[in-house]
């Protein structure tokens, strides 16, 4: 992988795992770098899973990819805000 490859998948692991945090109702307990790393994976998973139903390479923006990204995100979060709330308590 090249360094551009890595930098954009931080970039866009920051944009999904936001827009993850934002889906989630009330406030998740979780450090900023664990939101970055659930957005990054969900971003990559996301992308295959699009890839397997045929549905990655759209014209345009390619929202089924995006929304199954944000849900993955999403369910990253909820799981691990559950996991660390109840380890710090």
């Amino acid at each position: 992988m090249e360094i551009t490859g890595i930098i954009s998948a931080i970039i866009i692991g920051i944009a999904i795992g936001a827009l993850g945090r934002l889906v989630i109702p009330g406030r998740q307990h979780l450090p900023i770098w664990l939101t970055i790393v659930i957005g990054i994976v969900a971003a990559l998973a996301g992308t295959a899973i699009a890839a397997a139903l045929g549905v990655a390479d759209t014209g345009g923006i390619d929202w089924i990819e995006l929304v199954i990204q944000i849900g993955l995100a999403a369910l990253g979060v909820s799981v691990a805000d559950g996991m660390y709330g109840r380890r710090k308590r």
